[in-house]
């Protein structure tokens, strides 16, 4: 049974109200734009609630009618973060990997998560503040496991005869490895941007390539 006090946080990081009205949802996923945007731009110990209002024309007890805090529209962010990456990791297991190629697994596990990193251009400082922040850790923790659990999945249907423990280990590799990798993908351009994304996919191809051969 939650306390009291884990009641009110968790309380506290509701949205105002839901958006019913096309308008109303528009005028939030505006608010959650902006904010990654300035979240990007300033970084989480510079944003404040004011500086979203002024960016959006609004007042502050405007923007208070959506979110009760900037905890909050965080919060909201990191469970937008966390709906983008159950998606794309259901596409990848929706494949037929138990007759699909090495190369062509990793290529296209790898470039799904790179789409969800691209989309989310502030998700280095929200990355940061999902884990500094207490109330928002929950996301970061949910996000690792569904991550780990879903790959240590494909893993086994791609042929990698490890105990479940072992699975779950590498698992976790692949989520730090590919977490560290994209964030500077998504910070670098061009060519530089493209050759790292290609060694992502080549030391992910290496890590699964020994351990399914270890049993063959």
């Amino acid at each position: 049974m939650p306390t009291e006090r884990q009641e009110k946080r968790k309380n506290s990081l509701n949205p105002r109200r839901k958006p019913v009205q096309e308008r109303a949802r528009q005028r939030t996923q505006q608010i959650l734009d902006i904010t990654a945007k300035l979240l990007d731009e300033v970084g989480f110990d510079d944003l404040t609630t004011i500086l979203i209002a002024k960016e959006l024309k609004i007042s502050v007890g405007s923007l208070y009618h959506y979110f009760p805090n900037k905890h909050a529209i965080l919060y909201s962010l990191g469970a937008s973060w966390l709906e983008e990456m159950t998606l794309a990791l259901e596409d990848t297991a929706r494949l037929n990997l138990e007759a699909m190629t090495l190369d062509v697994f990793v290529s296209k596990a790898v470039g799904r998560m790179h789409q969800v990193y691209q989309k989310q251009y502030s998700i280095l400082p929200l990355a940061q503040a999902l884990w500094a922040i207490p109330e928002l850790r929950e996301l970061d923790l949910q996000h690792d496991d569904l991550v780990i659990t879903k790959m240590a999945a494909m893993f086994e249907r791609l042929g990698v005869k490890e105990s479940n423990s072992e699975l779950l280990r590498l698992g976790r590799f692949y989520l730090e490895l590919t977490h560290s990798l994209l964030l500077v993908v998504v910070n670098q351009k061009g060519q530089r941007s493209k050759r790292t994304l290609e060694d992502l996919k080549r030391l992910v191809f290496e890590l699964l390539r020994t351990n399914i051969e270890k049993v063959e």
